[in-house]
């Protein structure tokens, strides 16, 4: 065998597992994969419907916040966040339904530091991510974003899918 030979191989089974996921415990359950939301499949997802899952975005990442149901729920006090793209309240610790927005026009040095802060340590820390808005992938018109890269996304695996 060529000296090279036995490198390339554990390389090649590397990048297997990498894509595979990796190796999974017994009875380990594979997350949904990655989608893209429309602003109408996302606004599905309000926590009205008792069994249907409980999704809200902030910064064009769409969370599962099933978990925090006694938040996000039907009558709760975050309930107007969930089935929408919430950035700018978030950003504006408000909820007024104008601040119920993608758009951070306009937004302070203060607010959008607030927006990184409860972004990375509420959102990404609490719950899992189960897609992106269209919006974030796909120009006004629909085109791609070339600037979204699916790498650089959080929790974005190379196995899932839009």
């Amino acid at each position: 065998m060529a000296p090279g030979w036995r490198r390339s191989s554990l390389a090649a089974l590397a990048l297997v597992l990498a894509l595979a996921g990796g190796p999974r415990a017994a009875g380990a359950e594979r997350a949904a994969p990655v989608r893209l939301f429309t602003e109408e499949e996302l606004a599905r997802y309000t926590g009205e419907e008792e069994e249907q899952p409980i999704y809200l975005a902030v910064k064009g990442v769409v969370f599962d916040v099933t978990s925090g149901k006694e938040f996000y729920g039907r009558g709760a006090p975050y309930n107007a966040l969930t089935g929408k793209d919430s950035t700018r309240g978030v950003a504006k610790m408000s909820l007024d339904p104008a601040d119920l927005t993608h758009d951070t026009t306009g937004l302070t040095a203060k607010e959008l530091a607030a927006l990184d802060d409860v972004f990375t340590q509420v959102y990404k820390a609490k719950y899992p991510i189960v897609g992106y808005t269209a919006r974030r992938a796909l120009n006004e018109d629909g085109s791609p974003n070339l600037d979204f890269k699916p790498e650089d996304q959080p929790h974005f695996n190379m196995k899932d899918e839009f």
